[in-house]
């Protein structure tokens, strides 16, 4: 549906304003003052959701015939990668020179998937091929999308990156900064309610269960440029609901930290750490009350 072309007249003084006529004026001057950045996030979920299907075809609702359709396929997202950058092109260098070098660096984002689905299928008993990992784990999806939008934030692309990340993080429930820095391979397991800051580093052979949280110690704004999130070295693994938080913070290499932990100090390599709690169980009933609420 085209709307009717409408012009806004400015009021003469004194004269009511219809609260509408001022809404349209901010919102026009939202971009029209040269302020703000233009993305379309259903474009760049398009984008996604077709360069994913590409790289992943068991997951594809599309085939392709030949290797020369893949690649045709491979150059039309790189075409239309360089529309989506053209809006932020007061921002950053020449779109098409980062569409080019986003490309190159393809194959090995692919080999670094690869890598992060082998290894969830090793790791997980419940995994029966690699193909049910790339088909139907959030944990896979959310580190994919998170190894293309990481990779766009090395190229000095505004905006996009948070998009990309944001559009995984509804899917899946895994909430990944592009910042963030990820060895390979990175195991997410269930994953639900993870978070992890912009400038948190992850080692190779991480796995992590939901719930996890590697955070900050203090959000002031103040400390936006420095290292605010945790390191996990190395062949690691965080049970469900643990918090790691500080920039100073570093879990050495081969450690385990149990579930519902909460760290705001290093630990040594090889370390284990846990919570300890009790759980009573007794037998019978009949000297029980019930406590007197209501749900």
């Amino acid at each position: 549906m085209v709307l009717p072309l409408r012009s806004v007249k400015p009021k003469k003084s004194g004269a009511p304003t219809d609260p509408l006529d001022s809404l349209a004026s901010r919102l026009h001057g939202v971009l029209a003052d040269g302020n703000g950045h233009r993305l379309a996030k259903a474009r760049v979920a398009a984008w996604i959701r077709n360069l994913l299907d590409t790289l992943l075809p068991q997951a594809a609702e599309q085939t392709y015939a030949t290797a020369g359709e893949v690649r045709d396929a491979l150059d039309a997202s790189e075409a239309e990668l360089r529309a989506l950058l053209r809006p932020l092109e007061d921002a950053i260098d020449d779109p098409s020179e980062i569409a080019t070098a986003f490309f190159r660096s393809l194959p090995e984002i692919h080999r670094q998937l690869m890598i992060d689905a082998t290894a969830l299928e090793r790791g997980d008993p419940a995994a029966e091929s690699v193909d049910e990992v790339i088909l139907a784990y959030p944990g896979f999806l959310a580190i994919a999308v998170h190894r293309i939008a990481h990779r766009f934030t090395e190229l000095g692309v505004p905006i996009l990156p948070r998009v990309l990340s944001e559009w995984a993080h509804e899917r899946t429930g895994i909430d990944i900064h592009p910042g963030a820095t990820l060895g390979h391979p990175v195991i997410i397991d269930h994953g639900t309610g993870i978070v992890i800051g912009e400038t948190a580093v992850i080692g190779n052979n991480v796995k992590l269960y939901q719930g996890v949280t590697l955070g900050a110690l203090s959000v002031a704004k103040s400390l936006a440029s420095t290292k605010r999130h945790p390191t996990i070295e190395n062949d690691v693994v965080i049970y469900a609901n643990a918090t790691i938080l500080g920039g100073e913070t570093v879990i050495g290499r081969g450690s385990v930290v149990g579930g519902n932990v909460w760290l705001t100090a290093s630990i040594p390599a090889n370390s284990i750490v846990y919570q300890r709690s009790e759980v009573h169980v007794r037998q019978g009933r009949d000297d029980f009350e019930a406590p007197d609420f209501v749900i």
